[in-house]
């Protein structure tokens, strides 16, 4: 069996046509084409005005190419990388791709996801300290709760949720249009990981990575949800402010470790949240100490209490210490997190507890404000 080559690919999608204008390929329309081990990813790029009516040509060329030899898996995007490519006619409705443009876009395109009530943003400003890990133990502790919850895995490079959920296979779609979400725990799940091997890269640009994630928001039958976590990406980028200008937030929390470095990250992360109108609901500080399993002697590794120092100084909530404990990393490891594994456990009682103060914090207000308006100078 050969390569899977790039011409093979533009070969297969030459015979996929966007109406009478053109061929995918003979219109320019195809970009950023990845090919590992039998894994593809490409984007189509559009003009946002018509993107929400051209998931039918999306399909189509993902079931093009994977009808090649070799090919084990297909991930296409639609994106509007190329504002000024072949345009049409805008409609008084603008676009749902890409942030750059939503400076231009009616507020009514970053209007809330039906059915879900309240959406809350787990962040931080590095990775490594436990962010994801964090963010499903809430998931879970907010259905332990009594509610109905969904967690949207928006870290496209490295999505870590279809491993820490259990979850494997990929959704299905009653009209090949909206996808169902996976469920696992009594929570909703969905993530890029459902849709590409664990191993493949993705090697996608910004614009690519905003796409996406509109498609993993707006395109999945999340049902009626009390509230929606997403786990952010670490940092300050594309993912970020995608969600800022196109969904309305409830509110952000902040993940950190006790050490200066880690804070001072965490720092920039709770600043941007503010800088675009985003509740920051407090800080979490993870692996803030560590109590030996045999001896019972407590060890702060990392420091401790640097989390709670910050979140005074920058006017913010302190909302919980989570310690170092392997329990809680093999469990989220092994798909079954603490608080499902281990429900009448300290840690457990520890997320869930947090669990209560995020829906405490955002249950009862406005979970459906309008999202800030971000003007791109």
């Amino acid at each position: 069996m050969g390569a899977i080559t790039e011409d093979a690919i533009l070969g297969a999608l030459r015979a996929i046509r966007d109406g009478d204008r053109g061929d995918l390929v003979g219109l320019g329309m195809i970009s950023g084409i990845q090919v590992k081990d039998g894994h593809v990813a490409f984007a189509i790029e559009v003009d946002p005005a018509r993107g929400p009516q051209l998931e039918p040509l999306r399909r189509s060329a993902e079931k093009a190419v994977d009808a090649l030899p070799g090919v084990l898996s297909v991930s296409a995007v639609l994106t509007a990388h190329r504002p000024g490519a072949r345009p049409t006619p805008a409609p008084a409705a603008a676009p749902r791709h890409g942030p750059a443009r939503e400076a231009a876009s009616p507020a009514a395109n970053r209007g809330a996801i039906p059915g879900v009530k309240t959406i809350v943003a787990v962040a931080s400003g590095k990775g490594g300290v436990g962010k994801s890990t964090t963010a499903v133990n809430l998931a879970m502790g907010l259905a332990a709760n009594g509610l109905a919850v969904g967690i949207l895995d928006a870290d496209i490079y490295g999505p870590s949720m279809p491993r820490m959920t259990g979850i494997s296979g990929r959704p299905t779609s009653h009209d090949g249009r909206i996808l169902e979400p996976m469920e696992r725990h009594g929570v909703k799940v969905m993530s890029i990981g459902f849709l590409v091997a664990e191993d493949t890269p993705m090697i996608w640009r910004g614009p690519m990575v905003m796409s996406a994630l509109q498609q993993m928001l707006r395109d999945v039958n999340w049902g009626t949800l009390d509230i929606l976590v997403v786990d952010m990406p670490p940092g300050t980028g594309d993912a970020q402010l995608t969600m800022a200008q196109q969904v309305p937030l409830s509110g952000a929390v902040i993940v950190s470790t006790p050490q200066d470095i880690a804070l001072l990250d965490a720092r920039k992360g709770l600043n941007m949240f503010r800088k675009v109108d985003v509740p920051v609901l407090g800080i979490v500080e993870n692996m803030s100490f560590f109590c030996c399993p045999n001896c019972g002697h407590r060890a702060e590794i990392f420091g401790h209490g640097g989390a709670r120092r910050e979140a005074e100084r920058l006017g913010t909530e302190f909302l919980a210490e989570i310690p170092l404990d392997i329990a809680i990393r093999e469990t989220s490891d092994g798909g079954t997190p603490i608080v499902v594994s281990e429900p009448d456990g300290p840690h457990a009682q520890a997320f869930r507890a947090l669990a209560a103060r995020v829906w405490e914090l955002v249950g009862t207000g406005d979970a459906r404000r309008a999202p800030p308006r971000i003007v791109v100078q």
